[in-house]
Formats: structure tokens, sequence, C-alpha cells
């Protein structure tokens, strides 16, 4: 290492300021910072300090409250620098008089030519490790000083002085090791963002001010200022005497006069022209690389301008760990983007332009969006995202998302076939089907007549807006024939935009799913709904909800109970992860809840649910909460209420308003009302599906036709791939016929195998509905209480137990069968008499019986007591 010995011939030492050994006084808005004090300190114990920051961060002030606290007991010397003071003989002559001054007897140059001589350092070096303690040093502004000759012997100091503190500040890092101080662990650092101020330090800067400010006002002005001391204190100087802090706080920005004066004067006036330039036109970007900034600016230097500004700390910062991404501070975006629009307003067009089509070309479609709308050119922005398959995207989300929001302005009068078309995607996303459609009809049109450079991103975008549409459509089966070709399309897409859009393939077949379940392909919807639900990626919740509540509803309806409570589960699991409210929640996964509770007899759960679900206006909620709240005024014994419960839903699916139909013509049966009942039938009579002819064959038997009834029930019930639900009727309306007809063992054999079809999903009900007319034709038969083989199967004398009692539970039992009261109950046991009825109401649910007694006898049969 080199130190040049200083040979000019003027002597400075009697041309020394004396303000510049004064530590600053402190302000009357000063605001402790207790936290930041300990920082300094802990690194005084070290060799070097550094505090550097924007510019008005309070870096001086921060080093002026630590000198003024006397944090420790050693000799301060206070040096303040500036511009003109990087000459090693002013430098140094200013570092050997603020020493002097702190009662260290730095030597004087041996001549006055000679201010800073390795001879005159050595002596220094010396002075200091002769004192009794360490001596601070100071240097206040040293760190953004030009030149590497001071540094450089302020680097041979710190090499040969054991006792030396020196502390530097400025808004860059100093031309010296770091680095090396670093790695040596010899280095203390504070930085832009140690320096912020929290909420609490600018509430109490606000408050000095008299305007006081808290809760959203305050964290709105925190992330505004970003903590930055004199953005802060710039904000309080014009909000005070306002009576709206409310509105100064949300109205304050960069170019309000005195927070721009202050950036025009600390940061853009020390800027050459064509750097000014260059800020000026980066400023319509939030956050980017230099490549971005190259175009954008069209200067292939703007990575190096980045850096400069950087160490330089002009307001710009880089973001995140290692990546080649900057953005501008907040407020000074705000001043750059209004002095752009002053100076050159018709340039921000293409500087916006020029980062759509960057960020459209890096796969940063949003970003691209946001800056073409920012350029008003609306029909570039929809045809990115048509181009980039982002169509699925904005079904889900609508305008709710980033990406739709910054769409939610398309210009009505523009009959560009992309505009349109997105238009329309954004239509069924916010829930207008039917706007949709309309669109969807428009854009087709144009596309006829116009075409499109979008090709493949048309193709895609049409096929799905189709399979979407095909639910609320007069014929939805065309769902066979339009779902293959759009998933071989899919199949050919280009991979890298496949790679970019994960959801794609979850929209198409949850599009998919919707129009099969709307026409009434059941098993088929729930298979590619439950493929959805699986292809869905995370942050589609939304979409894997509105998948999970119909695959429920189609599962309890095809019998599958099981299924059905878990995927509504589910459901309502991921409503509650993603904090929505109860008008959002998916109603009909709490009614699914509901419909399986009922079917497993289960009154009270099924209540509970029915009363949980908030159905609004979705037809699948509406249609399956009237069947469920019908089936439950029917175990209730209310037939006519049960009855009007079964109203018409416009917009629910084939199957479910079958269902409806199903249960209407049940209950007219029931009331001996057969022509109506008929009449009900006639609708459906074409299809002759299976659910449809167990009713017939009901109706069949009501009329006295019993070997009509027998012959469809039994050919419904031998055939393969029926719903459990459907199959069960079959078998138990066979049991009635035998019953009938006094064949006790036919109506034993029918029963075992109606039961045999109910026991995996612990259907109860349809079993419960039935009882009444077989028991009283089979009450004498002693061996229905013993119907069962050795695989364990319950007993079939009574409706079947479908879940264990606990040991509790069974010890409960066994006090009923004793005729013990619930309190004699609750004291042989320990545990409370609530308890007790808790286990009692649980016994009753399992064995299905109504009164104690009946529940003893029962357990009997089944030999469990």
């Amino acid at each position: 290492m080199t130190i040049t010995q200083i040979t000019d011939s003027p002597d400075i030492s009697g041309s020394l300021l004396a303000s510049k050994f004064a530590v600053p006084a402190a302000p009357p808005f000063m605001v402790a910072r207790p936290a930041l004090l300990d920082r300094v300190s802990e690194g005084v114990r070290g060799p070097v300090t550094l505090v550097t920051g924007l510019a008005g961060s309070g870096k001086s002030q921060l080093l002026a409250s630590w000198v003024r606290a006397r944090a420790v007991d050693w000799p301060i010397a206070w040096v303040t620098l500036e511009n003109g003071d990087e000459p090693a003989p002013t430098f140094w002559s200013y570092v050997l008089e603020g020493l002097r001054r702190a009662g260290v007897p730095a030597p004087e140059p041996a001549v006055p030519s000679a201010s800073a001589s390795r001879a005159v350092l050595a002596r220094l070096a010396d002075v200091i490790d002769e004192q009794p303690t360490p001596v601070v040093l100071v240097l206040d502004g040293a760190a953004q000083l030009p030149g590497r000759e001071w540094a450089a012997g302020l680097e041979f100091l710190l090499a040969h002085v054991r006792g030396l503190r020196v502390v530097l500040a400025g808004r860059w890092d100093p031309p010296l090791p770091l680095y090396r101080y670093r790695l040596a662990g010899q280095l203390r650092e504070v930085r832009t963002a140690d320096l912020a101020f929290t909420a609490e330090e600018t509430a109490r800067l606000m408050d000095l001010h008299g305007v006081p400010v808290a809760g959203k006002d305050l964290a709105a002005l925190l992330e505004h200022t970003e903590g930055w001391a004199a953005g802060i204190r710039l904000c309080a100087c014009a909000m005070q005497g306002s009576e709206d802090v409310t509105r100064m706080v949300s109205a304050i920005s960069g170019d309000e006069s005195t927070i721009a004066e202050y950036f025009i004067g600390e940061v853009l006036r020390t800027q050459s022209p064509a750097v000014r330039r260059f800020l000026l036109e980066t400023s319509i970007l939030d956050t980017f690389s230099a490549e971005l900034a190259a175009t954008v600016t069209a200067r292939p230097d703007a990575a190096r301008l980045l850096a400069v500004l950087t160490r330089e700390n002009a307001f710009i910062q880089p973001v995140g760990e290692g990546a080649d991404l900057y953005r501008y501070h907040r407020l000074f975006a705000e001043l750059l983007r209004a002095q752009l629009s002053w100076v050159e307003p018709e340039q921000i067009a293409v500087l916006h332009q020029r980062a759509a089509r960057w960020l459209s070309q890096h796969g940063r479609l949003t970003d691209a969006v946001e800056h073409a709308v920012e350029a008003g050119d609306w029909g570039i922005a929809a045809a990115m995202v048509v181009e980039d398959f982002a169509v699925g995207r904005l079904v889900v989300e609508g305008t709710a998302g980033r990406l739709g929001g910054l769409l939610a302005a398309l210009p009505e009068h523009l009959d560009l076939p992309e505009v349109v078309l997105v238009r329309s995607a954004l239509a069924w996303g916010d829930g207008r089907p039917d706007e949709a459609r309309e669109l969807f009809t428009l854009a087709s049109n144009l596309l006829a007549i116009q075409g499109s450079d979008c090709d493949e991103g048309v193709t895609l975008a049409c096929f799905l807006m189709r399979l979407l549409l095909l639910a609320g459509g007069p014929e939805p089966e065309q769902v066979a024939e339009l779902a293959p070709v759009a998933n071989a399309f899919l199949a050919v897409a280009p991979a890298r935009k496949l790679a970019r859009r994960p959801e794609l393939r979850a929209v198409l077949l949850a599009a998919e799913g919707r129009a099969r379940n709307a026409c009434g392909d059941v098993n088929g919807a729930v298979t590619v709904l439950t493929e959805a639900v699986t292809a869905t990626p995370a942050g589609y919740e939304t979409l894997t909800m509105d998948c999970l509540r119909t695959v429920a509803v189609l599962e309890a309806y095809r019998g599958r109970l099981g299924r059905a409570e878990s995927a509504a589960r589910q459901a309502l699991d991921l409503a509650t992860q993603c904090g929505l409210d109860r008008d959002r929640r998916p109603a009909a996964a709490e009614v699914t809840l509901a419909w399986v509770a009922l079917e497993r007899y289960d009154i009270e759960a099924a209540d509970r649910h029915l009363r949980a679900a908030h159905l609004g206006d979705d037809p699948l909620a509406i249609a399956a909460h009237a069947v469920v709240k019908s089936r439950r005024l029917q175990v209730r014994g209310e037939l006519r209420g049960a009855l009007t419960a079964l109203i018409p839903v416009p917009g629910a699916p084939s199957w479910l308003r079958r269902e409806i139909d199903l249960a209407r013509a049940r209950l007219l049966i029931g009331a001996v009302r057969l022509d109506d009942a008929a009449e009900v039938l006639s609708v459906h009579t074409h299809r002759r599906s299976a659910d449809v002819a167990v009713v017939e064959a009901g109706l069949a038997l009501a009329r006295g036709d019993t070997s009509r009834a027998h012959e469809v029930a039994r050919t419904v019930a031998d055939a393969a791939g029926v719903a459990t639900p459907v199959a069960l009727d079959a078998w138990l309306l066979l049991a009635m016929l035998a019953a009938g007809a006094d064949d006790a063992a036919g109506a034993r054999e029918a029963l075992r195998r109606a039961l045999r079809v109910a026991g995996p999903e612990n259907v109860r009900r349809p079993v419960h509905q039935v009882w009444g007319a077989l028991r009283r034709v089979l009450r004498d038969d002693e061996k229905l209480a013993a119907l069962g083989g050795p695989s364990g199967s319950p007993a079939v004398g009574e409706p079947v137990v479908v879940e264990a009692l606990s040991k509790r539970e069974l010890d409960v039992l066994r006090g009923m069968a004793e005729m013990l009261p619930t309190e004699e109950i609750a004291a042989s046991m320990y545990v409370s008499v609530n308890t007790v009825k808790t286990h009692v109401r649980s016994i009753l649910r399992k064995l299905s019986a109504s009164r104690r007694n009946e529940a003893v006898r029962r357990a009997r049969a089944l030999n469990l007591i």
C-alpha cells in the first residue's frame, strides 16, 4: 500500500472551519431511537462502524445522539466532511485537529507542507495507542468523499492502531476494503433498512409536529414513506393545520412541493442530464431489471448506471438477494413520473409500449398488460392475454384478480375479437353468464369477419368458453363431442405456454364437468370434476371449491355417502382457509352434509347442516336443499310440507330436477293421488332410467298391479351398475311385495339384500320409511332377529346397525337394561348426568330407536347385551 506524501505549498492550518468539529444539535422533533444507539455502541467495540443510507434518513442525527449520550467514556472526535475535503492535506488537517479538540495530542506535521506523511501517521498511531482508552473518530460525510488518497491513509492507520475506533457515515460505501473488515469480524454496519422508522417512531415524530396519526392512517403513511425520516417529516410539515388527516395521508405524494424540492435539491440536481433522463424514463417501471431498463430507455449502459445509482443511494435499491432487480423509493418514483408528465408527456405511451413488449416476451403477462393499459393500447392488452392462454385465469378470477382488474375497463366500443373475447371471459368470471354468452356470440361473429393473429390462443379460448356456456345452454350434451377435441388441442399446444398456465387443464376439466353435470351424465361429471380437483394448482382454491361442492352433491345423489361427505368437508375447509364469510361459503357442500346425515338417520346433524346452509342464488344448492328438506319433513310425518318443499329450480342440472320430480311422485303415491303421480312421471317415461322405473313400480303396486310392480322392481334390482339408492329402493319394494303376499321367506331375502346394499354406506332412512309396514307383517317371525351369517352382519329383524357402540355406550346401555335412572348410571360410571344423556342420544341414534326400551330390546336382539 502506498500513501502519498502531500507537498502542496499552502498552509491550510489556519483556514479550518470550526463548524466542522461541532456535533449537530438535537432538533425539536428529535425521536429517541435506543435500539440504533445500542447498535452504534456495539459497533465501536470494533475498529470500523459504517452508517450509510438515503439522504435524510437520519444518519447524522443518529451519530450526534450517540455522541451527546456519552455512551462510552472515551475521547470522541467529531469531524463533518463534504465534497472538497477529499485532498489529503485538507482531510488530515481536519482529522488531526478534531482529535486534538477531543483531547488526543495528535502530532503536528514536521513542516507545513507535509500534512499527512507516513511519518506523521506513524506518530499518530503511537499517540493513540498510548491513550488509556480507545479513541473514537466520527467522520460524518466521509463515506461519500471521492478519491482514494484519504481512504488509503485511513486504511494504514487502522492497520497499525489497536485503540482507534472509526465511525464513517455517508450515502454510500467509502473506498475502504470493507470486505476484509467484514471477513475479519471488524466491521459493524447500519444500513438504509436499519434507519427506516418503525410505526411507533413514525407516530412519535408526527406527534412532535402536532399531527397525530394512528391505525390505518399510520400504516398508510409508513407504507408511502417506507420509513424515510425526511419524508415523514416533510409529510408532517405538509399536513400541519389540516383537519382531515386521512385525506391528506391518502393524497400526499412525491410531487408535493416540499418533498419535490428536497428530491430535486438532494438527488436530481447532482446528476448529469443523461442520468436525469434515465431516471425519468425508468420511473414508469415498478420493479425492473437492468435489461428491461435498457430496453425502455434505449441505453445499453443501463446496468452500469443502475449500479452507480444504487451505490450512491440515489433512492434506488436492489430487490431481493442476488437478484438483478431494482425499484425506486415510492415518493421518489412519484416525483419522477410527475416530472416526466410535465417534461415529455408524449413519450410516456412509447415507454409503456416498450416495457409491455419486453415483459410479454419474457413471460410476465400481468406486468405487460399493465403497461399496455397505461399506454392506452387495449387491443394489444387483450391480444396478449389471449395469445398467452390466460383466458382460463380470467374465467376463474374475473375482475377480482389482478389481471382481470387491469382489464375491467375494456372499452365497450372496441369491436376487436380479442377484446370482446376477453370481456366475455371476464363476464363469466364475475358471475354474469348471460352477458358472457352474448359477448361470446359477438366475438365469434367478429372472428368470422376479421380473423385474428392469435390463432392458437383464440382457438383455445373459444373451446373453453363454448364448454363453459354449454352448462346453461340448450344442448349441454354437445360436451361429448366438444370435450375430446378441446383436450386433443391442449395436448399439442406449445409446452412453454402450458408451463406458464398450470391452471388451464383444470379449468377445461371443470368446464367439461359442469357441462356433463348439466346434461345428466352423473358418472362422467364425477370423474372429470375429480380429475379437475387433482389438476388444480395452488392459488386457485375457488376453482377447487366449486368442483368439490359439485362432486359432493353428485356423490350424495349416487349414494356414495362417504365420498360425498369427504368432498363437502374439503370444500368447507378450503372456504375457512380462504377466510370466506358465511355468504360466500359453498352452500351446496353444507347441504350435502345434511343429505349424508339424513340418509344415515342422524336427524340432529341433518337439521344443523340445513340451518347452516346459506343458499344464495346457487341453483345446485337450492335444488339439493329442496330434496333434503322434503325428506326431512317426510321423516317427521309432515307429508304436505314435504310435497310443498319440492319446488322447481330453474338452472338446476337435469338429474336433480328429475330427482325432485320423482320425490314428488313418491309423495303423491303415498297420499293416494295416483293420477297426479302418473302425470309427474309421464315427463320422464321416455328415458326409462332405473330411478324412474322403481317409482313406476311403486305406482303399479299402489294401483294393485303387483305382478307389474314385481317385474319392474326385480329387473332394476338385478341390473348391474345401478346406483345404491335406486337398488336399495328396488329391494325394499320387493320386500314389501313379498310381505304383502305373506311370503315371509321372500320378504326376508329381499330385506337381507336391501341391507347388504345399504350397509357399506350406513344408509338407514329408506329402511326406516318402510320398516313399519314390514314389521307388521313379519313381527311373529323370530328368525328375523337372528338373521345374519358368519360374516358378522347385523341382524335384519330390525333396521341395520351400522355404527359400533363404544365401551362407554355399552356401559350406559347395560344400565338402561337394568332400568337404572340416569343419575345412578352416572354415579356408577363416575361421569356427569349430561355425559350419560349424551351417550343415551348416541345409542338411540346408532340403534335407530326412539325410546330407551326400544333400544334395549333391539340391543338384545343383536346380542349386544
